[in-house]
């Protein structure tokens, strides 16, 4: 059981670090004369060509960003920063791997420790994650732009970040 939580939890985590690094938490797909795909992630942007051309752009500035990327980049950074040290907490305490002079008291106390730290990460990552797409469908359904506007979608990191927040969240509990 405990074998299993940790394997959730390291597959969380990578899920959450995809999710901080792909470009493309929204899309902005514009059929004009070249088919586009516009992505916007936390570190920058891409227009992805139907020709099979890809540009990116990293971000000029901090400020610039909107206010939902700016707080998104430092929650997640810091869910994958939590969660690396509550999987090295983790991996100490687990039944599995033998050590000589450890007690089975403490051994329980780093798994318990390790899960509490697992289930903060997953929040960490599940927060700013939900965050965005609430802002993204917020502004998709807005009557107030005209329906001719293109709108920005929810992009495939959100779902790496879902995923990875609720593997955390589950690995912890099960530690």
């Amino acid at each position: 059981l405990q074998l299993v939580g940790f394997v959730l939890s390291v597959l969380g985590w990578i899920l959450t670090g995809t999710c901080n690094y792909l470009p493309d938490w929204k899309n902005l797909n514009l059929d004009l004369n070249v088919l586009e795909l516009w992505t916007m992630g936390l570190w920058q942007t891409c227009i992805v060509q139907d020709v099979g051309g890809t540009q990116c752009k990293d971000f000029d500035s901090f400020l610039d960003l909107p206010l939902e990327f700016k707080i998104s980049r430092i929650l997640v950074s810091a869910s994958n920063g939590l969660g690396l040290l509550s999987l090295v907490i983790s991996s100490l305490g687990l039944d599995c791997l033998k050590r000589e002079d450890t007690e089975q008291k403490l051994k329980k106390q780093l798994l318990l420790l390790g899960g509490i730290l697992l289930w903060m990460s997953g929040v960490l990552a599940l927060v700013p994650v939900s965050w965005v797409a609430h802002t993204i469908i917020q502004e998709f359904w807005d009557e107030d732009i005209p329906e001719i506007v293109p709108r920005w979608e929810i992009g495939d990191a959100l779902f790496s970040g879902w995923f990875g927040g609720f593997f955390i969240i589950l690995g912890g509990s099960l530690l």
